[in-house]
């Protein structure tokens, strides 16, 4: 069964806080808070479903026009398969956007250069929240890169974890 949880009043607050306080998304920190319990592989498994959903949550975004939280949601998805990545190789948690950036570069030897392209996207969907430049047709064209590094990562994944 999959569908919405609504949190409200200082729970709601309570859990941006925090998120915003160690530099990652809300869907970040829920996901880490309920996986804690997890081994690296299956934490990897974890993060790699969340930044799925954030790619559907960034189509639907796009498709209401919400061009600024479609963005921030790509760059969340990007991020979050960087980070499963990670767990996944070495059972590293990734804390700063310079493990980010050294994962990057892992996973874009593993799987080839597309991954920098990706990677370059997500990057620009990032700025593009908090700055508002880019358009429509820059988040879209974002999606379909960052959802072929979503997918491929997964891929890998699954492949070792195939529950």
């Amino acid at each position: 069964m999959s569908g919405t949880v609504t949190l409200r009043g200082w729970l709601a607050e309570r859990v941006r806080r925090e998120a915003e306080r160690l530099g990652v998304s809300v869907e970040e920190y829920l996901v880490e808070l309920l996986s804690q319990s997890l081994d690296p592989k299956d934490r990897a498994v974890e993060y790699v479903k969340a930044a799925g959903d954030l790619l559907e949550e960034a189509r639907v975004e796009l498709g209401e026009g919400n061009v600024r939280q479609a963005a921030e949601k790509l760059w969340g998805a990007a991020a979050l398969a960087v980070k499963a990545y990670a767990y996944w190789r070495d059972g590293k948690r990734l804390s700063s956007h310079g493990e980010l950036w050294e994962y990057k570069r892992r996973l874009e030897e593993e799987l080839g250069e597309w991954v920098h392209d990706s990677w370059a996207s997500a990057t620009e969907m990032h700025v593009c929240f908090y700055e508002a430049w880019c358009a429509e047709r820059d988040v879209t064209t974002a999606h379909k890169r960052i959802e072929r590094l979503v997918r491929e990562a997964a891929s890998l994944i699954k492949k070792s974890n195939p529950d």
